[in-house]
C-alpha cells in the first residue's frame, strides 16, 4: 500500500510533467531571452524565502525570550534547509543566500535587477496593494500573491507543502543544457548563472527535498484531511508556476 508522501508525489505528475516539458525552455535561445527569464523568475527565487521564513518563525523559536517550539525533530530539518538557502557558498566560496547568488549571476548576465527595490519596499502591511500598483507582469504579480497569501494565511503544513513540492526543483536537463551551451560562448557572462544552477541541483534537489518531505510528513501525520489540503496546495502552486513560465514566454514571443 501506497504511503500518503506517495499518493501525494503521484497526484502531482501530471502537472509536473506538464511544467518540465513547458515550451517556455526550447525558446530560450539567446542572452537576450536568459536575461527576460531571470528578470520575471528571480521573484519566485525571492519568495521562496519568505515561505522558508515562514516555516521557520512558526517551527522554530526566533522571539526573545527563546522557549522551545513544537519538536526537535522538525526544528532540526527547518533549520538545516534555512543553513543551506540563507549561508550557503557562492561560485568563489564565499557565504551568500542563493537569492543574492542569483542576483550577482543577473547581473554578470547583464539582466535589469529591479527586483531589490521591490524587495527594499514591501512588508506585510503593504504587500497586497504594493503588488497589485507594481508593473510587474500579472503573471510575477499573481505568483508573488499566492505565494504571501500562502506563507501569512495558511496552516502549517499547507505551507510547507508548497514549499516542499511547488517550487524549485523543476529545472529539466533540457534548460541545463541550453545554459551550458551559451556558457561555452559567453563564459564571462553565465559563469555565476551555471553555478548557480548546478548548485541548486546539488542542494535543493537532493538534501533539501529529502528534508522537506519529512516535514511534511511529520506535519500531516496521519491526518487525511492535512494530506488533502496539502495536495490540493501543492497542485495549486504548480499551476501557479505554470502560469508565471506562460507569462514569461509570452514576453519571449514578443521580442
Amino acid at each position: 500500500m501506497n504511503t500518503n508522501l506517495e499518493i501525494l508525489s503521484e497526484r502531482l505528475q501530471p502537472i509536473r510533467q506538464q511544467l518540465i516539458a513547458h515550451p517556455l525552455y526550447a525558446n530560450i535561445k539567446s542572452i537576450d531571452n536568459l536575461q527576460t527569464f531571470t528578470e520575471q523568475h528571480v521573484y519566485a527565487v525571492w519568495d521562496f524565502m519568505t515561505l522558508l521564513k515562514a516555516l521557520q518563525i512558526r517551527l522554530t523559536s526566533v522571539a526573545l525570550p527563546w522557549k522551545p517550539v513544537g519538536n526537535a525533530d522538525t526544528r532540526y530539518l527547518i533549520n538545516e534547509i534555512v543553513t543551506g538557502e540563507e549561508s550557503d557558498v557562492n561560485e568563489k566560496g564565499e557565504r551568500s543566500s542563493h537569492y543574492e547568488l542569483y542576483l550577482r549571476a543577473m547581473e554578470a548576465l547583464g539582466a535589469d535587477t529591479a527586483v531589490t527595490q521591490f524587495v527594499d519596499n514591501i512588508d506585510l502591511d503593504n504587500y497586497k496593494s504594493f503588488i497589485e500598483k507594481s508593473n510587474l507582469p500579472i503573471s510575477v504579480k499573481a505568483f508573488v500573491q499566492y505565494t504571501f497569501d500562502i506563507a501569512i494565511n495558511a496552516p502549517i503544513h499547507i505551507v510547507a507543502a508548497v514549499f516542499t513540492f511547488g517550487r524549485e526543483d523543476l529545472i529539466p536537463d533540457m534548460f541545463i543544457q541550453i545554459v551550458r551551451e551559451l556558457s561555452a560562448e559567453h563564459p564571462e557572462k553565465l559563469h555565476i548563472f551555471k553555478y548557480y544552477l548546478e548548485r541548486h541541483i546539488e542542494i535543493d534537489g537532493d538534501e533539501h527535498s529529502i528534508l522537506g518531505k519529512q516535514m511534511v510528513e511529520t506535519l500531516c501525520c496521519d491526518n487525511p484531511q492535512k494530506w488533502e489540503e496539502a495536495t490540493n496546495a501543492s497542485i495549486k502552486s504548480l499551476e501557479m508556476r505554470t502560469q508565471l513560465w506562460d507569462g514569461i514566454l509570452e514576453a519571449l514571443q514578443k521580442k
